[in-house]
């Protein structure tokens, strides 16, 4: 034994075997000489019952003065009952953000990992998830261990996300072609939502006890907020008639349309069956949408649609696919092209359904009322168990469907009231059209009504 100094360490032989050199001077001081010459420093203490080393690190990057202070240091925190092998062990084997999402993922396709209202993620929100992790998340902090981020790490990401960090072309398996995965604050508002998710799940899982995530301030997602004004209904209108005319974007129209003068998710209309098209009682009874099982009215510019559309219809979905029995798979690239570089550019599906409610709340509908033609939560006709619907219902759907299809055709309407029975509401939709202003309203007016 002796002291460890810079010329002890170097003077050390390289033999056949690795072999210590302890110091005599610090109990539990050594250093490891390896066969193939390299040296480093360590302490050896006991811990548990057993005896235990923890490497300091490698000679020429530590000198024997520093590394000694550093084995006080450990030494001193074994006395006090601390393990620093059994520390860096786990600390070696801390879960990696990138294994985090894995296990999340996995429990998310096992229906684990519960959703809105308690019940498991749907399908379509799972893909969605998937998508985030794997082309925002990940790419950024999957590296990282999830017990050294700080709320410092998860603002860097969502800013990163917002400046377009992590946009991107990709391939993706449902659409033809290629997606484009863009930043901005939407994208970053909802991605750093779900990884807040994903650090609840993890501590849930005993990883982590605190959510880094929480806290962080987010952007308003302008997208949101955005709705079309009279002028811009009358744009879009135009854009259909123009993409009406190819016949790829046929069905495509026909489904921006229907989603306008509902109001609905561009999901549920995408994949509404006509086992859920109750004409009849003038409403859609969806089986499966965000909210659950709900009831939707649906006002007599709807109802016709749905009704002429059915006399040629065959197979499950309103809007069929290419294929065996499917909905329609190829409305996002549709709609990319569509709208590129028109007026409406930065128009969004629920762009379309938010401005419905806001022409409901223009045209004085009570937040009750317009809750349950959109289907919201805090609707009254969400339930499954729900299969008659209120007359006002019915009236409201009708009023405000038959406004946007007259700013879409290019009438514009002041005012109008309805009944239940389909006479009648033909009736009052005729009159509704006489007082719209000009000669081509009242022509618009006429041909919508020969039946």
């Amino acid at each position: 034994m002796a002291k460890l100094t810079k010329r002890v360490v170097d003077a050390a032989a390289v033999r056949v075997k690795d072999y210590f050199i302890w110091d005599d001077e610090l109990p539990g001081f050594g250093l490891r000489v390896f066969a193939s010459g390299k040296r480093s420093y360590l302490i050896q203490y006991r811990a548990a019952g057993r005896t235990r080393r923890y490497t300091i690190g490698f000679h020429g990057i530590w000198t024997a003065e520093t590394a000694r202070q550093e084995a006080k240091v450990q030494l001193g925190r074994v006395a006090q009952g601390d393990n620093p092998s059994e520390e860096r062990l786990l600390d070696h084997q801390a879960v990696t953000v990138k294994e985090l999402c894995a296990m999340y993922l996995k429990d998310l396709e096992a229906g684990l990992i519960l959703g809105k209202g308690g019940r498991p993620k749907k399908a379509t929100t799972i893909i969605t998830d998937t998508g985030r992790i794997h082309r925002h998340i990940i790419p950024l902090i999957g590296s990282r261990r999830v017990k050294d981020l700080a709320k410092a790490d998860i603002a860097k990401v969502l800013k990163d996300i917002m400046a377009g960090k992590t946009a991107v072309s990709v391939k993706t398996k449902k659409l033809r072609g290629k997606a484009v995965v863009t930043g901005g604050a939407g994208t970053a508002t909802r991605t750093i939502g779900l990884l807040g998710g994903i650090f609840t799940y993890a501590m849930e899982a005993g990883i982590i006890i605190t959510n880094p995530a929480h806290g962080i301030r987010k952007p308003k997602d302008n997208v949101r907020d955005r709705r079309l004004i009279e002028a811009e209904y009358r744009i879009l209108g135009e854009i259909l008639r123009e993409a009406a005319a190819t016949p790829k974007f046929e069905m495509t129209v026909e489904i921006i349309r229907q989603i306008a003068l509902t109001g609905c998710r561009r999901s549920e209309i995408i994949g509404l069956m006509w086992t859920e098209a109750d004409t009849d009682a003038s409403c859609m009874r969806l089986v499966d949408s965000k909210e659950g099982a709900s009831v939707r009215p649906i006002g007599l510019a709807v109802v016709e649609y749905l009704e002429e559309r059915r006399k040629t219809a065959t197979g499950t979905y309103v809007f069929p696919g290419q294929g065996e029995d499917n909905a329609f798979g190829g409305f996002p690239n549709h709609w990319r092209q569509i709208f590129r570089d028109s007026p409406l550019s930065d128009v969004t599906p629920h762009v379309l359904r938010h401005s419905f409610a806001s022409i409901a709340n223009d045209l004085g509908f009570t937040e009750v009322t317009i809750a349950a033609l959109v289907g919201h939560s805090k609707g009254t006709v969400t339930s499954k168990y729900i299969h008659t619907l209120d007359t006002a219902l019915i009236m409201a759907a009708d009023t405000i469907s038959g406004y946007i299809q007259g700013l879409l055709d290019g009438v514009k309407f002041r005012q109008t009231t309805y009944a239940l029975d389909r006479d009648s509401r033909k009736a009052a939709l005729a009159l509704f059209l006489r007082k719209a202003s000009g000669e081509d309203a009242l022509k618009v007016g006429e041909q919508r009504l020969a039946a």
